[in-house]
This record gives C-alpha cells, sequence and structure tokens, in this order.
C-alpha cells in the first residue's frame, strides 16, 4: 500500500469515527401537547385590581418544572358577553424565545357559559421548548366544565311559572309615576318620573303617605333607585346622569354620568345592576359607577327586551318587562330568564283608569314579601308568587 493509500484509509476511518459519536438530529423543540384547565370568573374580574388569575400548566412533564405556571389576564365588561373574545396566553418553557412569538390565542367562554360564581374551560396547546420556535397551535375549546351547577328549571331553556295571590293592599299615590320601589326598615323608597314631576319619596307602607321627598331637576326624568347602607342611588332616563343622595337626610352627596339610558337600578351585595330599556343588565362598580361586565337577557325565545324596574331578591334579578303585565326572573350570571310572573288583572279594571302600566318591586329580606306596584296606580300590593302547573 502506498502513502497516498494510506491516507485515504485514514481518512476514511476518521470519518466513521465522526459519524458514531454524531448525537443525530436535534430534537423536536415542541413536547407533546399539555392541557391547560383555565378558571374563569363570570360578570366581573378575578380580582379588581389585578384583574388576573394565575393559571398552572397541567404537565407529565413542564419544560422547568420550577416555572409551569402563566399570568393570564381576564376579559371582562362587554367582552365578557362575546363567544368569541380571546386574549394572548403566554406559554411558560424555560426559556420563552419573545413575548410575542411565544403565544397563542385563546377564546373565552360568554358569561351565558359560566355558572353563577365560576366556570372552567378546558383548551390544548403545545409547550415551548427552551430556545424552540413554538408551532402554529389553536387552543381547542371543549364543553365547559361548571363548578357550581345552575339550579334546574322544568325542562332545558324553559322558564318556570308563575301567577299570584294578593295578599295585603296598601293605598299609592295617583299622581306617583313610579320608577323604582325599595323596602327598607319598615318603609319605601321610591323613585317617581316625568320631566318636571320627578321625586324621590320616602313612604309610609300602610297609609301611602308620603314622609319625605326630594324634587328632582325640573329637566330630568327620573327613574329607578336602589338603597345601598347608608346611600340612595337614582338613575334618570335620558339626561346620562344619576345622583347620590344621603338616605336619612335626601342630601345630594354627588352626581356620576353614563353614556346611555338608564332605567332600572338594583344591588346584589356586591355590584350595582341596572338597565337600560334593552335586553341587556350591566354590571357597576358600587363605588366608581364604572362597567364591570354585561349579560344580554334570554328566555327561549330569544333576547328580552324592555327591562325596567329592577329588585334583587334570593339571588336573581327580577325585572318589570315594561309595557306588559309580566316580571322575569333572571339568572346574572347567565342572563336567562329562569321564570315568568304574569301579574295580569291585579290592577282591577274599574281601577285602571289613568293609570300607566305595572312598574315597581320591593323585596321586604327580613320576611321574604314582596311588593309591587304601577306609574300612577291607586294602590300597591303584597303578592305571594304561585306556580303555575
Amino acid at each position: 500500500m502506498n502513502i497516498q493509500q494510506r491516507l485515504a484509509a485514514l481518512l476514511l476511518a476518521l470519518l466513521l469515527l465522526l459519524t458514531a459519536c454524531s448525537p443525530g438530529p436535534p430534537p423536536d423543540p415542541t413536547p407533546a401537547a399539555n392541557n391547560v384547565n383555565l378558571p374563569l370568573v363570570s360578570g366581573q374580574p378575578a380580582t379588581p385590581t389585578t384583574n388576573s388569575v394565575n393559571l398552572p400548566l397541567v404537565s407529565g412533564q413542564p419544560a422547568t418544572p420550577t416555572t409551569n405556571s402563566v399570568n393570564l389576564p381576564l376579559v371582562s365588561g362587554p367582552a365578557l358577553t362575546a363567544t368569541a373574545n380571546s386574549v394572548n396566553l403566554p406559554l411558560v418553557s424555560g426559556q420563552p424565545t419573545s413575548t410575542t412569538a411565544n403565544s397563542v390565542s385563546l377564546p373565552l367562554i360568554s358569561a351565558a357559559e359560566a355558572t353563577a360564581t365560576a366556570g372552567s374551560y378546558i383548551v390544548t396547546l403545545p409547550l415551548v421548548a427552551n430556545g424552540g420556535t413554538p408551532t402554529a397551535a389553536t387552543p381547542v375549546p371543549t364543553t365547559p366544565v361548571p363548578a357550581t351547577p345552575i339550579p334546574a328549571t322544568p325542562g332545558p331553556g324553559t322558564p318556570a311559572r308563575f301567577g299570584y295571590r294578593v295578599i295585603n293592599t296598601y293605598p299609592h299615590d295617583r299622581a306617583a309615576f313610579t320608577q323604582g320601589l325599595v323596602y327598607v326598615n319598615g318603609v319605601l323608597y321610591e323613585g317617581t318620573g316625568l320631566v318636571g314631576q320627578s321625586t324621590l319619596r320616602k313612604v309610609e307602607l300602610a297609609t301611602g303617605k308620603v314622609l319625605q321627598k326630594r324634587d328632582l331637576p325640573a329637566d330630568v326624568f327620573g327613574e329607578g333607585i336602589v338603597v345601598v347602607d347608608d346611600r340612595i342611588f337614582q338613575l334618570t332616563w335620558q339626561s346620562q346622569v344619576g345622583y347620590i343622595y344621603n338616605r336619612d337626610t335626601f342630601e345630594l352627596l354627588r352626581t356620576f354620568t353614563y353614556n346611555h339610558e338608564g332605567w332600572g337600578i338594583t344591588y346584589d351585595g356586591q355590584r350595582l345592576i341596572m338597565s337600560d330599556g334593552t335586553a341587556t343588565l350591566r354590571f357597576w362598580n358600587l363605588e366608581t359607577q364604572t362597567e364591570m361586565g354585561r349579560v344580554e337577557v334570554r328566555d327561549e325565545n330569544g333576547p328580552v327586551t324592555q327591562l325596567n324596574e329592577l329588585e334583587w331578591i334570593d339571588g336573581a334579578v327580577y325585572a318589570n318587562i315594561w309595557q306588559t303585565d309580566r316580571i322575569a326572573r333572571i339568572d346574572p350570571a347567565t342572563g336567562r330568564v329562569t321564570a315568568w310572573i304574569d301579574l295580569a288583572g291585579l290592577l282591577p279594571e274599574a281601577e285602571r283608569a289613568g293609570a300607566d302600566v305595572l312598574n315597581g318591586i320591593a323585596y321586604d329580606q327580613a320576611t321574604g314579601r314582596i311588593f309591587v306596584t304601577g306609574k300612577l296606580w291607586p294602590k300597591l300590593f303584597e303578592i305571594q308568587l304561585v306556580p303555575v302547573p
């Protein structure tokens, strides 16, 4: 064998040795898909200050065991009611490649699919390994898993039906164009409407006597009221201004504004809830009167519009439907009408001359009594709800 042949053999042996020591092709930078369980808070952010929740990644082997969580901003307010809203969910790996590249778009479930307190949403998305390039992953929505079951009604989507029994009848000022009605500590608080005639009143239940009254500015049309501790909140129809009063003195504490009509208002113990004559209930922060969320009210036939005076009773919103003798009982988390209350014939025909529509619901939390009246009605009624077979 000459020198050239010896050199060729040596080079071939060296090449074979290098090939045997090679680590082979780089591993797939994207591990198998891992499930993420996303808790969703209905109607409002998880926390009012940070508007976020900590989302643990569920995976057999996270890319980095110590960093297996992400911070997920929640969409609240008007966006919550839509079905196709999304947020950017940064994926956690050892070293994410970049804030923008290392993320996916995650659809949020709507408020109508959430439960009264919370719900869950399962998505599948890939983890990105250190230095890897994210793949074009799309979250896969599955059926929301309720954390708290919604109370059943007679059949899926079918509201319960109630009539009424009159328990007591009380006098009511025929000149009162009732727009808001609240019962607190033995007395009624009433907000009345019509331009130049709008008032806030304290009324003695047994006699209908007006014990205290404050006139609203002559150019506004007063609407719904709600009492929260030592304050009274009152809306106006189209002036887009609300008033906050001292409950005892009716002294005006301050005003606030909103950019839509004001109809009814109530309080669920945390948030103000108001209607604007559409099928929408809006949830407001108690202290700032800024919108935190909203739901569309629907029954088995579709959206329910003309939501008027509101009352909070045992975890549900009761709403007069303008120009009808019906009250809707509404699940505030979903907007679903869970019951219809038919009050047809409540005010006798002989007393309907000059009377306007049914409007005004008040609830005595201590005894469970329900009071109803109407605009320019001569009477106010305590009623008991009677299930309709």
